[in-house]
């Protein structure tokens, strides 16, 4: 045995261990597990992104230290490859999940992702009626009859998205309340969002924050009040907006702004911006946009 294999073995004996005394660890067949850990009455079940795919598989779900230090109770749902949860074993554990009555014990049960995980988040609150989605960029389906203008994540091609929990913005038509959060920058993700629709959603435009929303939400530090607001406090959509005027002061916003500005060849508001942030961001990136935009108004100006 190598020493990947013995830490990989080692990981897994501790994780079984500690899901013995809290909840249960469980293969879903060769490509995806789930581990519940049990907390108080509230259940967040999450589902790994792609970026966690690619990761060591020597590691808890995704979200899971962030559940657990509220006390909520998580069901953390792992794939192992851009499977995008296509996959009868998990349809199969979520329908022995809803006919046993395993979410009816908890008072809230809420479904939390982003991007492929926020498809998967979408898709498998069929399984809880009565739940809270969230959403962050999620993909409404990638079947290509429907929409075959994604073209981002080829290797999900091979995936049936026409059986069980498949078109997303048909499953969370049960929900209670679905929070979608999405970038109109990037114009897939705003047509994936464009597919939901009803009286249940709440959509929140994140302009400017690339398609790793999240990421962006830390370094504004409202990542954790969103999150615990959908969770707990059922926030509205005007509360959220109000956290997100943090956004001005994040350097990955920042950069995103400035490079949309530059994209639509918006000199002067390139210039007005970068003059703006002048005493915070003097590395070469912001130098070099307002020298580029002065010339370009120059060359225009003679």
């Amino acid at each position: 045995m190598n020493a990947h294999e013995q830490k990989s073995d080692a990981w897994h004996d501790a994780l079984t261990e500690a899901a013995r005394d809290r909840g249960y660890l469980e293969h879903l067949g060769p490509n995806h597990k789930a581990l519940f850990l049990r907390g108080n009455r509230t259940l967040v079940v999450t589902f790994d992104n792609l970026d966690d795919t690619r990761q060591s598989p020597d590691r808890l779900p995704w979200a899971v230290n962030f559940i657990s230090s509220h006390g909520w109770s998580s069901l953390g749902i792992m794939a192992h490859g851009p499977t995008w949860y296509r996959d009868e074993n998990v349809f199969r554990f979520f329908d022995e999940l809803a006919e046993d009555g395993f979410f009816d014990g908890f008072d809230k049960v809420v479904f939390y992702g982003t991007s492929m995980g926020g498809y998967a988040a979408a898709a498998f609150s069929a399984a809880a009626p009565g739940a809270t989605v969230i959403a962050v960029n999620p993909q409404a389906t990638l079947d290509r009859d429907r929409a075959g203008w994604e073209t981002r994540f080829r290797a999900a091609w091979k995936h049936d998205f026409t059986s069980r929990y498949g078109f997303a913005p048909d499953c969370v038509a049960t929900a209670r309340r679905v929070y979608l959060f999405f970038n109109p920058s990037i114009q897939a993700d705003a047509m994936h969002a464009a597919l939901f629709s009803g009286e249940n959603l709440i959509k929140v435009r994140c302009a400017h924050m690339g398609h790793g929303v999240l990421s962006v939400w830390r370094q504004m530090g409202v990542l954790k009040k969103i999150i615990t607001g959908c969770v707990e406090n059922d926030i509205s959509a005007t509360e959220i907006h109000r956290l997100l005027r943090a956004r001005r002061g994040a350097g990955a916003w920042q950069n995103f702004f400035l490079e949309h500005l530059q994209k639509k060849r918006r000199h002067r508001l390139v210039e007005r911006f970068c003059l703006a942030l002048a005493d915070t961001r003097t590395d070469d990136k912001f130098v070099q946009a307002l020298a580029g935009a002065r010339k370009a108004l120059d060359t225009s100006e003679t």
